[in-house]
């Protein structure tokens, strides 16, 4: 199968970009491209694979959803307490439960979003503040640490299976998920026929509401998972972890060709995206680069992608360029 089969042509082009970085980095380091290095920077990102496939199908709606790194931290937390007060409760029955908290977390976003009417900024704005301000009050303004946790609650994102890291096998698993629910399913053609014309979708009987509360529950899904698996692999909970994560996801959704006009993006554009600065940020420390100028670096790549996404679809259609209307005629006004 030819690559031109397997990736758009700007998947392709940003698949080249990544690897030439990291060919770049491992000149001046040679030590980043040592294969444990590069599977520590694949375990790095799992968390923003995931996170980032979640908040595309977001996207692909026309929404967007600023409480996952709160709703991440909020499961986390309390399935830190959780394991506190349950030590011998089982890591599965730990994991269940973040997946299921994440979902109502999620859900409730949904349910504000498509059901009241309320724009998803707004929304999400909102629940990001209100989950941060309950971590304070279940938690009384504590940290939890590794003392806190029970062996078998840190043990599980630190293990292998069949050899790969289980962050990494966890994370190709999610991935394979959301190919096939946005490629091989009606709920996924649905999600991009609501993004790309909702009027249409409407009439071909596709349900835009349902699409809505759909994938912010499965968003807070995703981040109720990435909670417990963040916590248990650094050993902390507290108020502020993940803090401002959300926009590393999105720029991860920008860098990967989903339109934030919504019904554009693919899982593999999204998986490069978030590669990309899953590299960038692993990268520019070993290379002695000082936080400010990582900063300056990533805020220039999302705006590059800004303008190319842009660029992109107004070439394609998809944006109305300024200045052109529809002639006058039949008595309408110009």
């Amino acid at each position: 199968m030819s690559l031109a089969a397997l990736f758009r042509h700007r998947d392709a082009a940003l698949a080249l970009i990544v690897a030439a970085l990291i060919l770049a980095i491992g000149l001046r380091a040679p030590v980043f491209v040592t294969p444990e290095s590069l599977i520590g920077v694949l375990t790095d990102t799992s968390f923003l694979f995931m996170l980032t496939l979640a908040q595309m199908a977001v996207i692909l709606t026309r929404g967007i959803d600023l409480s996952v790194a709160a709703n991440l931290a909020l499961t986390g937390m309390i399935a830190a307490l959780v394991s506190r007060a349950m030590p011998g409760l089982p890591v599965a029955g730990i994991i269940a439960l973040a997946v299921a908290l994440g979902a109502a977390l999620g859900a409730l976003n949904g349910a504000f979003i498509a059901f009241v009417g309320i724009p998803p900024i707004v929304v999400t704005l909102g629940t990001l503040s209100i989950y941060r301000g309950a971590i304070f009050l279940i938690a009384g303004g504590a940290w939890l640490t590794s003392k806190d946790m029970n062996p078998a609650f840190l043990a599980f994102p630190k293990s292998t299976l069949l050899g790969a890291p289980i962050l990494i096998v966890i994370a190709a698993l999610v991935s394979l998920f959301f190919w096939a629910l946005l490629n091989h399913s009606r709920i996924g053609r649905g999600l991009y026929a609501v993004g790309g014309n909702p009027v249409a979708a409407r009439y071909c009987g596709i349900d835009l509401r349902v699409q809505q509360f759909l994938v912010y529950t499965l968003a807070g899904a995703v981040s109720g998972l990435c909670g417990y698996l963040w916590v248990s692999r650094y050993g902390i909970a507290y108020t502020d972890i993940a803090q401002g994560y959300e926009l590393t996801i999105i720029a991860a959704c920008v860098i990967g060709g989903v339109s934030i006009a919504g019904g554009v993006g693919s899982v593999q554009g999204a998986l490069l995206g978030a590669l990309f600065l899953g590299v960038v940020v692993n990268a520019l420390p070993v290379i002695n680069v000082s936080p400010f100028w990582q900063m300056l670096i990533s805020g220039a790549v999302i705006l590059g992608a800004v303008v190319i996404n842009a660029r992109s679809e107004r070439r394609s259609g998809k944006l109305i360029l300024r200045g052109s209307r529809r002639p006058a005629g039949n008595g309408a006004r110009a």
